[in-house]
């Protein structure tokens, strides 16, 4: 069975496409639909196991994938991988800016190591990444970069740190989008709400199994999203139906960004809300099949 994507086949025949921590969650599931579509990939990440295991699913389902072990905040490496794949490939068409990482904590109690680590994961190794494919490459081609981002709206706390470097993310969008226009460069966003990721059994299971039923209440649709909703986005944004749009953030978290909606009103369940998961090789967080089991029982 082929990943369903709602985007007609061979889109991107032809095209190289970068993705960052595409061994895994949603960079994971953006690489298949990439793929599919006709995409020659690459795949950057630091688990060069995780990539390597991405490279052979691919594989299995006829498609290509190169892979760079790399930290994106390295700049030298960065430069280097970068360098490397358009020797190998010719030119970058898209690039996925995915990699980031995070940990729950209150401000006061986030040191400055800390904080500085997730803003130079989800912010610097972004710009990095960006700013090496645009001048090693779409600086004389063209082409389209979509930065993921996270739902920030009204506040992130538990993840201030995260937050400010997301925010961070979606002006240097809006940046680059200016001054890369000129060169036929497209600069979009997408911040995804709570999205049923492998990335959330990288967070305390028993946090996270109290907190899920607060999380779908807080959610207008009632449900968490699938990586695959926000994989079609991102296809979306990265094709040839999205020239006329840039310095953008688009936000896919079922209305959850709204939270200064009137107190007055209540958010009732949601009927006949029927969730999109064109992922063949989709993996639920193991926590969320815990709360699922628990519930049913």
């Amino acid at each position: 069975m082929p990943y369903e994507s709602v985007l007609r086949d061979g889109l991107f025949s032809g095209c190289n496409m970068v993705v960052t921590g595409g061994g895994s969650g949603i960079g994971r599931c953006i690489a298949h639909e990439l793929s599919h579509l006709g995409a020659q990939l690459v795949l950057i990440g630091r688990s060069r196991e995780k990539l390597e295991a991405v490279a052979a699913e691919i594989g299995s389902d006829g498609g290509v994938a190169h892979i760079y072990s790399c930290d994106i905040r390295d700049e030298a490496r960065v430069a280097a991988v970068v360098a490397d794949a358009v020797d190998q490939l010719g030119a970058i068409h898209g690039l996925v800016n995915n990699a980031g990482g995070q940990y729950p904590a209150p401000l006061a109690q986030i040191n400055s190591k800390g904080f500085e680590a997730v803003v130079r994961t989800n912010l610097l190794g972004g710009f990095l990444m960006a700013r090496e494919c645009y001048k090693q490459s779409m600086q004389r081609h063209g082409g389209s970069i979509v930065n993921i981002s996270a739902d920030n709206a009204g506040g992130m706390p538990l993840m201030g740190h995260s937050g400010a470097a997301r925010a961070g993310m979606e002006n240097l969008t809006q940046t680059a989008a200016l001054e890369w226009a000129q060169n036929g460069v497209r600069v979009n966003a997408v911040a995804p709400g709570y999205i049923l990721s492998s990335g959330m059994d990288t967070y305390d299971a028993d946090f996270l199994k109290d907190m899920m039923p607060a999380f779908q209440r807080s959610v207008p649709l009632y449900r968490m999203g699938e990586e695959a909703e926000v994989s079609a986005m991102v296809a979306f944004l990265l094709s040839d139906a999205a020239r006329y749009i840039t310095g953008q953030t688009i936000r896919i978290d079922g209305g959850s960004s709204l939270k200064t909606h009137s107190p007055a009103w209540q958010v009732a369940a949601a009927r006949n809300n029927q969730p999109y998961n064109g992922f063949h090789r989709c993996t639920r967080p193991a926590v969320y099949e815990s709360v699922q089991a628990d519930s049913e029982s």
